[in-house]
């Protein structure tokens, strides 16, 4: 045996990672009321409880036994919650009591229970699984009738119809099953002692429900139910060990399901059949082009088949064909069905050819085919009420036969002219036509049939009689009639197609443009408003989506605006935000809300709850427009998803700028504040220490340099509160008129001290005119440019200050000789704290450039920078606009 053989199968570790952090579920198993279920959940919690575990009683029904009570009387009682219904009050099972608390093990009587309307699910199994999911585990009661698969199974044995059920699937998801059994006789006896209902309840219950037969019936389902359990956990725990063993070819079993009355029964059929054969089942139904005329309550029991399918834990398949047989065949070899589940169906009255059944049992092969008898596959008789169905169906009556007498005239008109007699059947022909295109077949039939006798009767030989002496004309109008019959077909087969393509065309249009208007929106307000617009024209209701926010759910956007929901709704929307499932109106969980809440899920998990809310007259979308809702709302899951990632995205960018700027900050201030610092400090230390030591000339010295690293500080702190001005936009400027000689000369002037060893040359053209700038924030910029040429420049090398007038502006230029800059960084060198990497020891803040950016295009102008003259050194190139005329007093002296 090979090292992989030991290792357990993907199944198994993946069922043991989605076991993890959930609570386990303890199910007491017993074939009727009585067995004692309810009396050995509370003894095995009594020894969970001397293990020191926290066990509480959620509910428990006594039904008024005294040996129950005494076994509660001993363990946590957690109170129940009052619902007030219909004006009584009603005590439930405190759920968020018991989340709250968070005991271990939960002890909840009565797994099939019907929770009182205005709880928060419609079945306590549901609530169950709200505890399972929080990770307490639970101990139940059920028993084996209470099982939706073998409901119509307990029916037909004991004639009682069970109205409160579990869904196999939830009931297949138990960790333990333990079965309580007792025999008949014994819980007949108990029955008459009393011990299981009041004497005059336990009468009428030996007659009906506990009689023997009924009784033993029952023990053998919950036999077989907990030995196919048992199978189960033996072939889990092979796989989860990876225990060698025999596997034999896995069977599975495939039931067709159509618009029957009795669809759910075959479901039930087909899911006891592959239980039995530990076979994995599958439910399909095929759509042909005839659904389109199916009324709305054959497509009602279709969905509510497939419904029950799916509750029952097998897999629900739609498909596509004309041909039912071929396409359930065709489904069957590409799912390897072993066999196939159908219900006997009668040949319709004008069918030619073999139903649906005898077909499959034809052509199957080797798979085998069930047929489930007792099923009626005739509609339903249903009391007439006013249906448009019916109004539809007279007036294609109604043109079926002015069709027919208009052939006829024009037949008449063909007979006067003395056309020949084959001619007049072309008329009654497209008359035919028509009708198939406008009302389908029935009408088309309807058509032909009344053509052919009024063929006969007044165009043949001899006329006004049916009867036909001409042998010529007894073949044309056989002829006459099979191509009325085929004509008829095969033009309401196209009709068919037809309104086929034009629903699957409408439904993709209505996909196509939500998916256009959500993609052109750009921020989440525009993708929530198309959400909400189009979901609710689709659906012909209301609409709205919630988001998260600090305090819960709110309300992003709704058409017709809405600004709040009712407390029912709430809470249905924020089970369905929790549980990410589909909650409230016509749910199974909070049904009594006003709207229904779809989540808006993607793979990161929810981003936010669609609800809907219909017309008056519609309680709820209709399954069609179910499958249309989910589909919309995974597109605006996407789309919302879309929008927070390139906010977070957004945030993310400047959240990382901010921190590169903080980084820069402080290391400008740990390095060029505490150099000027030191310097300072350096120089006032010697001058105390040494003051008699030191000459005037050293003295001199050194308070120079005590001036100029104080200037130097200054202007480090000018920058930075100029930086902040820049970028709060607090720094505007105050334009006057300015001499450019002026400016430039001051800016030099401040400049000396810092250019011992430079010559700053100006040369500004004489016919420069008078600029409107703010003087004082231009002498900065020069200065700051000046400041940085002389850092950079090589020594005893000239500054040059240049600026001429242009016919579109003002070029000022500002030129050094120095190492240059690299055209990579040329753009950069004007942001904030960006410093080029020379390898040189210049110190700087990195703001200079930054700031004469800002205050240039204050001024409306542009700064960059190029390489010097001959590609020696660096220019900063300045473009001012050009200043409008002055205008001057014509007073003068």
């Amino acid at each position: 045996m090979s090292e992989d053989d030991n290792r357990p199968s993907p199944e198994a570790l993946l069922a043991e990672a989605a076991r993890e952090g959930r609570g386990r579920l303890k199910i007491f198993l017993g074939a009727a009321p009585g067995v004692g279920k309810t009396y050995a959940m509370l003894e095995t919690a009594h020894e969970r409880r001397r293990e020191d575990l926290d066990v509480v009683v959620a509910v428990v029904e006594t039904h008024g036994r005294k040996e129950t009570e005494a076994l509660v009387a001993g363990l946590n009682v957690q109170p129940r919650r009052e619902v007030r219904y219909r004006d009584r009050t009603f005590s439930e099972m405190d759920l968020d009591g018991l989340l709250a608390r968070r005991p271990k093990v939960a002890l909840v009587d009565e797994f099939a229970h019907t929770n009182v309307p205005g709880s928060r699910h419609v079945k306590r199994w549901q609530d169950v699984e709200e505890l399972l999911a929080a990770g307490i585990d639970v101990y139940t009661t059920l028993n084996i009738q209470h099982i939706e698969g073998l409901n119509d199974v307990v029916e037909q044995i004991s004639g009682v119809k069970v109205r409160e059920t579990v869904p196999d699937s939830v009931f297949a998801t138990a960790d333990e099953i333990e079965l309580i059994d007792l025999p008949p006789e014994d819980l007949i006896k108990r029955l008459h002692e009393g011990k299981v209902y009041v004497p005059e309840q336990a009468r009428r219950a030996v007659h009906h429900f506990f009689s023997p037969g009924n009784l033993t019936a029952l023990r053998e389902m919950a036999l077989r139910h907990a030995a196919e359990r048992v199978d189960r956990q033996m072939v889990d725990y092979m796989r989860a060990h990876a225990i060698v063993g025999p596997w034999p070819a896995r069977e599975r079993v495939l039931v067709c399901i159509d618009e029957t009355v009795d669809a759910q029964r075959l479901v039930r059929v087909a899911k006891r059949s592959a239980e039995r054969r530990g076979a994995a089942w599958l439910a399909a139904t095929v759509e042909t082009s005839r659904a389109y005329s199916l009324t709305e309550a054959e497509k009602d029991r279709i969905d509510e088949a497939m419904r029950l399918a799916a509750q029952l834990g097998g897999e629900t398949i739609t498909l596509a064909g004309d041909d039912v047989v071929a396409t359930i065949l065709a489904f069957a070899r590409e799912r390897n069905a072993t066999q196939i589940v159908v219900g006997r169906t009668r040949r319709g009255r004008w069918s030619l050819g073999k139903s649906v059944t005898d077909r499959l049992i034809a052509e199957t092969g080797d798979v085998n085919v069930l047929v489930v008898g007792g099923v009626d596959s005739s509609r339903p008789k249903t009391v007439a009420t006013p249906n448009p169905m019916v109004l539809r169906d007279w007036l294609n009556l109604a043109f079926a036969v002015a069709a027919t007498g208009a052939a006829t005239g024009v037949g008449f008109v063909v007979d006067k002219i003395g056309l020949p007699i084959a001619n007049i059947s072309v008329a009654y022909l497209m008359a035919v036509l028509l009708v198939a295109l406008k009302g389908g077949l029935r009408p088309a039939i309807l058509t032909s049939v009344a053509s052919f006798f009024a063929f006969n009767f007044l165009f043949t030989e001899p006329r006004y009689t049916f009867a036909i002496t001409d042998t010529q004309n007894i073949l044309t109008v056989v002829f006459f009639l099979i191509a009325a019959v085929v004509v008829s077909n095969m033009a309401a087969r196209l009709r068919a197609q037809m309104q086929a393509t034009k629903e699957s065309a409408r439904r993709t249009g209505n996909l196509y443009d939500f998916g256009r208007k959500i993609t052109a929106a750009a921020t989440l307000d525009d993708v929530l408003w198309a959400v909400v617009h189009h979901v609710a024209a689709t659906i012909h209701g209301k609409s709205l989506v919630l988001m998260p926010a600090d305090n819960g759910l709110s309300i992003a956007a709704g058409y017709p605006p809405e600004d709040e929901l009712d407390d029912k709704s709430a809470a249905a929307a924020e089970w369905a935000w929790a549980h990410g499932k589909i909650a409230g109106r016509g749910s199974a969980t909070l049904p009594v809300a006003l709207w229904l809440f779809i989540p808006l899920q993607t793979g990161r998990g929810p981003v936010g709850i669609l609800g809907v809310q219909m017309m008056e007259d519609a309680d709820m979308p209709s399954p069609e427009q179910m499958r249309l809702l989910e589909t919309l709302a995974d597109q605006a899951a996407v789309a919302v998803e879309r929008t927070i990632l390139v906010s977070d995205i957004e945030t993310a960018r400047v959240a990382t700028e901010r921190e590169r700027l903080r980084s820069a900050l402080l290391s400008s201030l740990s390095h060029d504040l505490r150099t000027p610092l030191v310097s300072i400090m350096g120089a006032a230390s010697s001058l105390i220490s040494y003051d008699e030591a030191l000459d005037s000339c050293n003295r001199r010295e050194l308070a120079q340099t005590i001036q100029d690293e104080a200037e130097r500080l200054n202007r480090f702190v000018q920058n930075l509160l100029d930086m902040t001005k820049l970028g709060a936009g607090a720094l505007k400027p105050r334009v006057d008129w300015a001499d450019l000689h002026d400016i430039a000369g001051a800016a030099v002037e401040r400049t000396k001290r810092l250019a011992r060893v430079h010559a700053i040359v100006v040369d500004i053209a004489d016919d420069m005119p008078l600029l409107c700038v703010d003087a004082v924030l231009m002498e900065q910029v020069f200065f700051n440019l000046l400041d940085n040429a002389c850092k950079y420049s090589l020594p005893n090398m000239p500054i040059k200050l240049w600026a001429i007038r242009t016919s579109k502006h003002i070029a000022i230029e500002v030129a050094d000789q120095g190492p240059g800059i690299p055209p990579e960084d040329r753009e950069r060198v004007f942001d904030m704290f960006y410093r080029v990497n020379q390898g040189d020891s210049q110190s700087g803040t990195g703001l200079g450039l930054a700031i004469c950016r800002g205050i240039v295009e204050a001024h409306g102008g542009t700064i960059h920078a190029e390489p010097g003259l001959h590609g020696a050194g660096t220019c900063v190139v300045i473009h001012l606009p050009l200043p409008p005329e002055p205008a001057f007093s014509e007073s003068h002296p």
